[in-house]
């Protein structure tokens, strides 16, 4: 298993510059915790699922998540906790990290 750290970056880029750095191309991504200053998810309108209604919130979020890197390209699914105990989940598109820190466990695939 190996582990990415994201701190003062945005982490999809990250995530991908890591995983070319280690060789990575295929893997799971187990796990991922953290907190977020701001983030975009995109969730899909139930009129059309080929479709992404992608929002970005400017607030700041802890955050968890699983997906995948295939063909070197990290893809997560995630839930943003968020004020008020409330949870706003879907893909990620970006997550910029300042404050806190994130950590992806990934397993890489043969």
């Amino acid at each position: 298993m190996l582990v990415f750290e994201v701190k003062n970056d945005e982490l999809m880029d990250s995530v991908n510059r890591q995983a070319a750095r280690a060789g990575v191309t295929d893997a799971a991504i187990v796990s991922l915790i953290g907190a977020a200053d701001r983030f975009t998810v995109s969730t899909m309108p139930k009129s059309d699922a080929l479709k992404d209604d992608i929002t970005t919130y400017e607030l700041p979020a802890e955050m968890t998540g699983t997906g995948e890197i295939r063909n070197g390209f990290a893809h997560i699914h995630t839930v943003m906790g968020v004020e008020g105990d409330q949870a706003i989940s879907g893909h990620l598109h970006e997550a910029h990290i300042g404050i806190h820190f994130a950590r992806v466990y990934v397993i890489p695939c043969p």
